[in-house]
């Protein structure tokens, strides 16, 4: 037979001719990777490096001229007493010299000191310790504080006393943010397992995928550790790439194992079955891999480290999965043969296991019996689904997105109460040789005064100056949550009118901008708004051109992209009528912020887009394998989809419940996450691959291949051409007969 000569081919062969070379070539470089990852660790962003805008400035502003500190309040409470109770001013005068006596804690302010303002509720019953916390990392000496605090609220009867601020929040939201993707990624791993074996029916066919998956995400795990000096990561990157790392490592080694095993169920030899399998699924992984890359890479136009961080780890876990795709996993199949079979599960057996879904089968005759009905009913559905989509709102979740079983945050919700403002300031930063001449004193005044006639701006007033004078922070409390409407007008009044109107007009001083919680989360949304449009061109237009080129045809691309947005238009849809408009609270446990996180809908798109594109090129690949052997295209397509039913199946299913786990998690950002991405995978398993493509696939006909003639140039080469494999030889001599000539 002719040999295929597209480069999947030629690295499958490469692979099975040199075994010891290829699976112990990738277990050197697994094994370099790791070690290197942990010998040189992870660099993770700092919290200025997150900044965005006129916030993202000032933020980096304050970091360079507060680089040690951070600040912390002590909420003192009780309802027998108040303010003027000497019993009262014992206990907070015992806060204040505990406090004071506390290692790393500096600048105590007690509420009865000279100079507070602000700093004892309306109705007397609560007070406000502040304090600052210096060191390397304040985050790491937080703990004596807490300590302290602790103590004070067992001694003092009667009295609430606990502690809330930068570091004490980010010391508990940073341990919930641990605990929530360590159940992620333990309990995926199992999930992943046990859906495997379901599909293939034999115990090491379904360890070979997860094993490869596994080996791909650890290898760009350490690799991220050198890149992160460079550029450095967020936080949450290992995660992110477990995830990605898992879903298309998963998919490739499934797509690959499976042809493989259907090829020999059709009779060829072991070798043939092999050379099938890298030639057709090889190919299609290539090529699937290759859009993912792509559209991973549209997150580097976000414009936010965060993306950046993550358009490099999961375009990294990607391209190795490819890597071993191609490479060991064939080594590995031509070693097991057909031992991969082993540990077959009682009532699963492996060899029924590789021919046409019955269930998928019937579905899709009556589809493509009815195509124009189909198309009609399935594109109502995901559009009907998208129409919530006309309404959303984006903002960041801020406090109202944290889980309030932290006892750190319902310690917020008591502060919030007596001070309302308190904890959502707005700093204004100024730059000048010496901010504490008598202009900036006056200035700061006036602010004070602008507070007080204002009902969108809180009290009490502070200022912060940096140790060589050069840099002072006014804090401005505001009204709202922090992301709504009026915290949000609150922050028009200081950019507009305040800021520039009292410490803008002092002499030579810079007024470098507003920034804050509110400030960071409106610069952040309308960031997204800006880029989410150039992020869309950019990977539909390289889409294009890659389905353009492999498949050579300009409806494929086309009628691809369409799909693709419908999927993530109906996602995005269910998402919002969730989260946003606040259904579905209990059964998920959350309460709705009234908006859908700023990261989220470019998110879904770029890794929605090229996960889904796994399913596509593989699906196509086989109707075009199909078309290419004379076909007409309706069979083509019958035959292409009922045959990659099951194994598509099960990879959406791995995913589903991979991502499903992330709407169990305590964090509203990452239940969105995790229905988003969950729904917006079982929608394009479903409604779109099973019957929308081929209804439409059918309705164009031979339409699907038009090619127009001015793009006849396009490359069409051994790496490009779709290569059929011979047809399979009969598992059973034919029946006898009389002789005649072999052509008839």
């Amino acid at each position: 037979m002719n040999r295929s000569r597209n480069l999947a081919a030629r690295a499958g062969r490469w692979s099975a001719q040199h075994r010891k070379k290829a699976i112990f070539g990738w277990l050197a470089f697994v094994i370099l990777a790791v070690v290197i990852g942990g010998s040189v660790g992870q660099r993770t962003l700092d919290d200025a490096d997150y900044g965005i805008g006129e916030s993202g400035r000032a933020d980096k502003v304050v970091s360079d001229a507060f680089p040690d500190k951070t600040g912390e309040s002590v909420l003192i409470q009780t309802k027998g007493t108040d303010a003027n109770d000497p019993a009262f001013k014992a206990v907070v005068n015992d806060v204040v010299t505990n406090l004071k006596g506390t290692q790393y804690v500096h600048e105590v302010q007690g509420p009865f000191d000279d100079g507070a303002e602000g700093q004892i509720s309306k109705d007397g019953h609560s007070a406000l310790v502040q304090f600052k916390l210096y060191g390397d990392n304040p985050d790491d000496h937080v703990d004596k504080a807490l300590a302290a605090v602790g103590r004070l609220d067992k001694q003092h009867a009667g009295y609430r006393i606990e502690e809330f601020g930068g570091a004490s929040a980010d010391k508990a939201l940073g341990q919930a943010f641990e605990d929530d993707f360590r159940k992620a990624e333990v309990t995926s791993l199992p999930i992943t397992l046990i859906i495997l074996i379901l599909a293939f029916g034999a115990l090491l066919a379904a360890f070979v995928p997860l094993l490869l998956a596994i080996t791909a995400v650890a290898a760009a795990i350490g690799l991220l550790g050198p890149i992160s000096h460079i550029w450095p990561v967020d936080e949450a990157i290992s995660s992110v790439v477990l995830l990605i790392g898992l879903a298309v490592g998963v998919d490739y080694s499934m797509f690959y194992l499976r042809r493989e095993r259907e090829e020999r169920a059709a009779g060829r030899s072991e070798e043939a079955a092999l050379e099938a399998a890298a030639a057709t699924s090889g190919r299609a992984v290539l090529v699937s891999g290759i859009v993912v890359i792509v559209a991973m890479a549209g997150m580097y136009l976000g414009g936010a480290a965060t993306f950046l961080s993550f358009a490099t780890g999961t375009i990294l876990v990607v391209a190795i999965a490819i890597v071993g795709s191609l490479t060991v996993l064939p080594a590995v199949l031509s070693k097991l043969g057909d031992r991969v079979n082993k540990g077959r599960v009682p009532f699963l057996n492996p060899e029924k296991r590789t021919g046409e879904a019955r269930i998928w089968s019937a579905l899709l005759d009556r589809v493509l019996k009815r195509p124009v009905v189909s198309s009609i009913v399935a594109a109502g559905i995901l559009i009907v689904l998208a129409l919530p989509v006309l309404h959303i709102h984006t903002a960041d979740s801020g406090v109202d997105g944290l889980p309030r079983s932290l006892e750190v945050m319902r310690t917020y919700d008591r502060m919030q109460a007596a001070f309302p403002g308190e904890q959502f300031t707005a700093d204004i930063v100024v730059r000048a040789d010496d901010v504490t001449g008598p202009e900036f004193k006056q200035a700061v005044a006036q602010i004070r005064q602008d507070v007080r006639k204002s009902d969108l701006l809180e009290e009490p007033v502070t200022t912060d100056i940096s140790r060589d004078r050069t840099v002072g922070v006014i804090e401005v409390p505001l009204a709202g949550s922090g992301t709504d409407k009026t915290s949000n007008r609150a922050l028009d009044l200081l950019r507009d009118d305040v800021a520039p109107s009292t410490v803008g007009n002092i002499p030579g001083a810079e007024l470098v901008g507003v920034t804050g919680f509110t400030a960071g989360s409106r610069d952040f949304n309308d960031l997204m708004k800006s880029r989410i449009w150039l992020v869309l061109a950019f990977v539909f237009a390289m889409a294009f051109v890659l389905l353009l080129v492999t498949f050579r045809s300009i409806v494929i691309p086309i009628k691809a992209i369409l799909l693709n947005l419908l999927s993530v238009g109906a996602a995005l849809g269910i998402v919002t009528w969730v989260f946003q408009d606040g259904h579905l609270e209990d059964a998920l446990s959350f309460h709705s912020t009234g908006a859908i996180t700023s990261w989220f809908p470019l998110m879904l798109f770029v890794i929605l887009f090229g996960l889904s594109m796994d399913y596509h090129v593989f699906i196509l690949s086989r109707i075009r394998e199909a078309y290419d052997r004379g076909e007409s295209t309706s069979d083509a397509v019958a035959h292409g989809i009922k045959s990659t039913a099951s194994v598509v199946s099960a990879a959406a299913l791995v995913m589903v419940a991979v991502f499903a786990i992330f709407a169990t998690l305590s964090f509203i950002d990452f239940k969105q996450f995790g229905v988003g991405l969950a729904m917006a995978v079982l929608i394009d398993a479903t409604i779109v691959r099973a019957v929308l493509l081929p209804a439409v696939m059918t309705l164009l006909g031979d339409w699907n291949w038009y090619l127009p003639k001015w793009l006849e140039w396009l490359p069409q080469g051994p790496s490009f051409k779709h290569d059929a494999p011979p047809p399979a030889p009969p598992k059973a001599p034919p029946p006898r007969r009389d002789p005649q000539p072999e052509a008839a």
